[in-house]
């Protein structure tokens, strides 16, 4: 009885030890993953691969982060050129304790001028601004940012302002930030902007003084700051008590375009921690690979009935993939789908079936083209030659007939 106990002790204490290997292999594994922050997400670009995500599509207050929308709708809407007046609604409007330019009433301002004020410093006054300058009012601006994220795919985004001052009914979520930092990103005059430490805003007609100095909030672009990144070109910083503090960061490194999200971190710095251990965990995990080079021979197929029995297929375009770098290249096989029937005549570069490759969960996808002319066979030289031949060997035997009729008349 004692020794089965025993056994059956020694046995529980066995799978316990197993247990608990398990777990902190786990945590182990993913520590690096573990992001303090009430949503997270790690996306790269040009294939939409999700990296990491947590909480992605939960809704949160976005704060500040919500001036990235507003600033590409305004570069679309109007001239860099363009003059706004600052209204008494606009100045009066900002609660106590938001951040602003601080601008004036009845004061005149490029365009440009606001745009850096509203996307560097974060100023609030601004925001009112230029949404009033473009739709008319803020009610106007936030049917148009809340139409413009729909067009971007956003399905859990509703936006009451231009700036992120808190509203219970302003939300969005990590994923659907993703989307607008994304689409804003394309734009040259946005990416100029958000990669920009300082800017100083000039005279105007009711501030006479060129000390107005909009320097960036996010550390990751300040040169000075123990968070300064080369490679990273913006893009926002956001903060209130409700939202917590919030990071949108676009890094270009080692030919990946990556956008990390951050909303309701704990602290200013930690934001730019947390993100920082996103960034490392994708570049030490993701790598590009480089399958193929444009005009690439994938294969070679038979043509029958054309005057070269074989004709070359290369690729359209050039195919790189983003993979975990424990993946080993040799691995990614395409799968190939060619024309049902190729038959000539056929011309160089006409599409004859397509390549693609699904690499964890993304797929790419390039056009089949023939590498070159290839004309139908139609044997007329193989005629023309058969009939030589043969009008040739009618001429020898009629020759040999005549020959030998001279030579029977020769002989009598």
């Amino acid at each position: 009885m004692k020794e089965n106990i025993r056994k059956t002790y020694k046995g529980l204490i066995v799978i316990i030890f197993l247990l608990c290997t398990i777990f902190n292999s786990n945590v182990h594994a993913n520590e690096n993953l573990l992001i303090d922050a009430k949503a997270s997400l790690i996306v790269e670009v040009n294939s939409d691969k999700i990296i990491h995500e947590d909480n992605a599509i939960k809704q949160n207050y976005p704060a500040s982060v919500t001036k990235i929308l507003t600033a590409i709708l305004v570069i679309e809407n109007c001239e860099l050129d363009e003059i706004a007046t600052v209204s008494e609604s606009a100045v009066l409007n900002v609660p106590l304790g938001y951040v602003v330019t601080p601008l004036f009433a009845g004061e005149k301002m490029k365009i440009e001028d606001l745009l850096y004020a509203l996307m560097l410093k974060s100023a609030n006054d601004a925001a009112y601004v230029l949404a009033e300058h473009v739709a008319g009012s803020i009610d106007a601006f936030s049917e148009m940012m809340n139409k413009k994220a729909v067009e971007l795919g956003c399905k859990n985004t509703h936006f009451v302002n231009p700036n992120g001052i808190h509203d219970d009914n302003h939300y969005t979520t990590a994923y659907d930030m993703y989307l607008i930092a994304k689409y804003a990103m394309k734009n040259d005059t946005f990416r100029k902007i958000v990669s920009t430490y300082n800017y100083t805003l000039p005279a105007t007609n009711l501030y006479l003084n060129n000390d107005r100095i909009m320097e960036n909030t996010n550390d990751f672009i300040n040169p000075k700051s123990k968070y300064y990144n080369e490679n990273i070109k913006g893009i926002k910083t956001g903060k209130t008590s409700q939202a917590g503090d919030c990071l949108i960061t676009y890094i270009a490194k080692d030919g990946l375009d990556i956008i990390t999200v951050i909303l309701g971190a704990e602290t200013d710095q930690s934001r730019f921690s947390e993100t920082n251990k996103m960034i490392e965990y994708t570049f030490n995990n993701y790598t590009l690979t480089k399958l193929h080079e444009k005009g690439d021979i994938i294969k070679t197929v038979e043509v029958k009935g054309a005057t070269s029995k074989n004709l070359d297929v290369i690729i359209s375009d050039e195919i790189e993939v983003i993979n975990n770098i424990e993946l080993n290249p040799e691995d990614i096989q395409p799968e190939i789908v060619l024309s049902e029937k190729i038959v000539a005549p056929i011309s160089e570069g006409q599409e004859i079936g397509t390549i693609k490759y699904n690499v964890e969960g993304i797929e790419y996808n390039a056009k089949l083209l023939a590498a070159n002319n290839l004309e139908r066979r139609t044997y007329y030289k193989e005629i023309m030659i058969i009939g030589a031949i043969i009008i040739l060997f009618a001429i020898i035997i009629l020759i040999k007939k005549k020959n030998y009729k001279k030579s029977r008349k020769h002989n009598k």
